[in-house]
């Protein structure tokens, strides 16, 4: 049975109440002048960038529900939110694109929310992202937060606490989070002063604005003024040779790039947005200070200490609202990090015989990170091995017990015997 979205509430008034007294940090005009919001910010190549690695990254991980047993841990296929989570949330979007979608409402908003779908038997069956513009969270008379979307036709609905899905980012209140382009809308505005500078420099003709000097009174400058753009502006007449009639005169007014230290500026911006994403300027093409020998730890740097807490923040707040009070501590929902912790193939191989030869990894252990088909049982696939002949470490108190006896008898056939050696 399909529900409709959004169709099973109903409006009611806003709450008075207010969330917290944290300060708010809004959208609006930089230092530099520029307006930043998260539309024209994503529009700068570096913070589409790293939006995008961060995004991709997270949502290209497997993410299981599993249930805690008495033998430790293992995935709970059969559990209703498994499908949902694993494969296809809703019937409109595959697992990938809908984390794809929250994390990217994270990175711009600072906030991601969904609506969540439950059938008459409060099961899940269905989870559906909204825009974090249009949410507002609050208090009612209560205490209880509540969540009012506007819909696309201008109409707040309520929606309750728990039938939303919200994972907030870094806030000061610990319920709705802030905006990384809102905190930092100096750095990203300068970013955009900084490339629409390059932009009319190049639609300029590559050459600095200045004064056209006319010995006598000019009867049409509006005219003079667009003959000259016309024959020398934009990028595809630079480097004509201008020819001035009448004893004009060309004075440059601009300050010279070098002067104004363009590249350097634009350099540094890029550093700058990647340090408010926590992002390696590898990941999104600058390798100024990337070497063959650092590269790869740069990368597990990244894992570590950009990709582990917004799993982190996400698997707890995907534990807190999806699953029922009877179901908490039994079963949750993980990420599988395992595959970009792995680093190049002949540091996994020798991890690998490390945990092989001291008996804590088996063959099929190995061969399932590597995602290989296991060996079967009677090729000792599951055999944990210690250093020694590699035997089984079933058989080692055996064999050394067999070879203690065997020593003995020896011992006796020799002094019975008679005989030295």
């Amino acid at each position: 049975m399909k529900i409709p979205f959004l169709g099973r509430f109903h409006s009611r008034d806003k709450p008075q109440n207010a969330v917290s007294a944290a300060p708010t940090f809004y959208f609006g005009t930089s230092g530099a002048g520029k307006n930043v919001n998260p539309k024209n910010a994503v529009q700068v190549s570096a913070v589409y960038a790293c939006v995008r690695v961060i995004a991709e990254t997270i949502a290209s991980l497997p993410l299981n529900v599993f249930e805690s047993t008495d033998t430790g841990s293992e995935k709970a296929t059969g559990h209703p939110l498994y499908r949902l989570l694993h494969d296809e949330p809703n019937s409109e979007m595959t697992s990938f694109i809908w984390r794809e979608t929250m994390l990217s409402h994270l990175l711009l908003w600072g906030n991601s929310y969904c609506q969540i779908i439950r059938s008459g038997r409060n099961r899940i069956v269905g989870l559906y992202p909204l825009l974090p513009d249009r949410m507002e969270v609050d208090r009612d008379s209560k205490g209880s937060l509540t969540y009012t979307y506007t819909t696309t036709d201008g109409k707040p609905v309520a929606l309750k606490s728990e039938d939303v899905l919200h994972i907030p980012g870094l806030g000061f209140d610990g319920i709705v989070g802030y905006s990384p382009i809102a905190l930092e809308k100096n750095a990203i505005g300068l970013g955009i002063a900084a490339e629409e500078y390059g932009s009319r420099f190049f639609q300029n003709g590559a050459r600095p604005s200045g004064i056209l000097t006319h010995p006598n009174t000019v009867k049409d400058p509006k005219r003079l003024r667009e003959s000259w753009n016309a024959a020398y502006g934009g990028s595809g007449n630079s480097g004509k040779v201008a020819i001035l009639e009448e004893a004009m005169t060309f004075t440059p007014i601009s300050m010279p790039n070098n002067e104004a230290q363009f590249l350097e500026t634009r350099k540094f911006q890029v550093e700058e947005i990647c340090r408010i994403f926590r992002v390696p300027a590898h990941l999104i093409g600058d390798l100024d200070h990337a070497t063959f020998s650092n590269i790869e730890h740069m990368s597990i740097d990244f894992a570590v200490h950009t990709i582990r807490p917004w799993l982190v923040r996400i698997e707890q707040a995907m534990n807190r609202a999806l699953f029922l009070d009877t179901e908490k501590g039994r079963f949750f929902v993980q990420f599988n990090l395992d595959g970009l912790m792995r680093g190049d193939y002949k540091s996994r191989m020798e991890g690998y015989a490390i945990a092989r030869q001291n008996g804590w990894m088996s063959a099929n252990d190995i061969r399932e990170l590597e995602n290989m088909n296991p060996l079967p049982e009677e090729e000792g696939g599951s055999a944990y091995l210690i250093n020694g002949n590699m035997i089984p470490i079933t058989l080692a108190g055996i064999n050394l017990l067999t070879a203690a006896m065997a020593d003995m008898s020896f011992t006796i056939s020799v002094k019975r015997s008679g005989r030295t050696y």
